[in-house]
C-alpha cells in the first residue's frame, strides 16, 4: 500500500490517474491533455505501472494505459478499513467527552 500512496503523492501522477478514469489512453493523449511532455509522462506512467495502478495494452504501435481495477479495489478496501477504525475510535472519544460533560454538569450542580 505504501508504494500506491507514494506513487499517488506526486501531483502529476494523481492527475494522470484522474484522467485515465475516463478510459484507456496512449501516452501522447495523456501528455497533451495534461500539458506534460511525453518523456515526463512516460516516466510517470512507468512509476504508476510499477505500483500496479495502471495496466498497459499494446495495440499495433501504441501502448494504451488504463487504470488497474484491482489496485483501485485494494485502495478502496484499505480506505474503508481505515474509515471504520477511525469511526470506532471517534465514537469512543465522543462517549468519553459526553461522560466528562455530564460529570462537569453534575459537579456544577453539586456546588450550587
Amino acid at each position: 500500500m505504501n508504494q500506491t500512496f507514494a506513487a499517488l503523492a506526486e501531483p502529476n501522477r494523481l492527475r494522470i490517474m484522474e484522467f485515465l478514469f475516463s478510459g484507456a489512453r496512449p501516452v501522447g493523449d495523456i501528455a497533451a491533455a495534461l500539458n506534460l511532455n511525453q518523456p515526463q509522462t512516460s516516466k510517470h506512467l512507468a512509476i504508476l505501472k510499477s505500483a500496479r495502478l495502471v495496466n498497459v495494452e499494446k495495440r499495433a504501435q501504441q501502448r494504451l494505459y488504463a487504470v488497474c481495477p484491482d489496485a483501485m479495489r485494494d485502495l478502496s478496501d484499505w480506505i474503508e478499513r481505515s474509515r471504520r477504525l477511525w469511526e470506532t475510535r471517534f465514537d469512543a472519544l465522543d462517549m468519553v467527552v459526553a461522560e466528562l460533560q455530564q460529570k462537569d454538569k453534575f459537579d456544577g450542580q453539586k456546588h450550587d
